[in-house]
């Protein structure tokens, strides 16, 4: 089973006890946050997850690329610096990058120069792509839905986050397929396919879109067949990619917080092979 627990679906369990609960569970590999790592330590993470004998599906995340030159573009180049030393400590070769939205200019307030802050995302990654070839990791774009523009993410379409990418070695810079963002694109299918055709697709990550929206509309993600997306046919343009890698529920819903967290694995296996697992 290529099943990944990205450990924000299960976001109220500390890192021992999500490996703990992926062990039970028979889940072969999990996704950490660098927060949760924080939490634990990074050496005893690393020790942690290298005797349960799990894999890391990748690391959440780098990122946040935007600021305007000066102090806050040095900063997040030093803690991208972190973020993939992080990762090839905890032996996973995929950074997940959310590469910020429109910095802020004062209290409630946004730039509105989003050419500008595309090219800083390009300029920084520009920096970071030969570190990473250093490290070992894959720095993994990810495209957010277009709701997230102004505050997460620039980078909207998985074609978008492809032009940034086919800029370095496939091996330094490649895209995260998150079905709860890029479901809705039209243009899809040909991307996938882009994607697979240069070796791009460093993460398949799966979630649902429900309805209605929740006010905070980061947390409208349910579980895989609780929404409004085909994930047999996302999945086999994903697989008729080339892709064979980690697939890696990730998943911001309150109430999917609240509940148990072994109850929410055993749903997540369920839903994986009725919906997404090959029949």
């Amino acid at each position: 089973m290529r099943l990944a627990l990205n450990q924000y679906t299960t976001k109220n369990w500390s890192l021992p006890e999500a490996v703990r609960g992926c062990v039970d569970a028979g889940l072969p590999a999990i996704g950490l946050w660098r927060d949760k790592v924080a939490e634990t330590g990074l050496a005893e993470s690393a020790k942690l997850v290298r005797d349960s004998g799990l894999a890391v599906s990748s690391l959440c995340r780098g990122g946040f690329l935007t600021a305007p030159d000066g102090a806050a573009r040095a900063a997040a180049l030093a803690d991208n610096l972190r973020a993939l030393e992080e990762a090839a400590e905890l032996g996973t070769d995929t950074l997940v990058m959310v590469v910020g939205g429109l910095p802020e200019t004062g209290p409630g307030q946004r730039s509105r120069d989003l050419p500008g802050a595309r090219r800083r995302v390009a300029e920084l990654i520009a920096e970071l792509a030969p570190h990473a070839a250093d490290f070992g990791v894959r720095m993994a774009i990810e495209p957010l839905h277009p709701m997230f523009c102004a505050d997460r993410a620039v980078v909207s379409t998985l074609g978008q986050a492809l032009d940034l990418a086919e800029q370095f070695p496939a091996e330094q810079v490649g895209v995260v397929v998150d079905s709860y963002h890029v479901w809705w694109d039209p243009e899809l299918d040909r991307q996938i396919a882009r994607a697979g055709a240069g070796g791009r697709i460093a993460s398949y990550q799966t979630c649902d879109w429900i309805l209605p929206l929740p006010a905070d509309t980061l947390l409208g993600r349910g579980h895989v067949g609780d929404g409004c997306i085909d994930f047999r046919a996302l999945t086999d343009q994903v697989t008729a990619a080339g892709y064979t890698g980690w697939i890696e529920v990730e998943i911001f819903n309150q109430e999917i917080w609240d509940t148990p967290g072994e109850q929410t694995l055993r749903t997540m296996i369920e839903r994986h092979l009725t919906h997404v697992a090959a029949p």
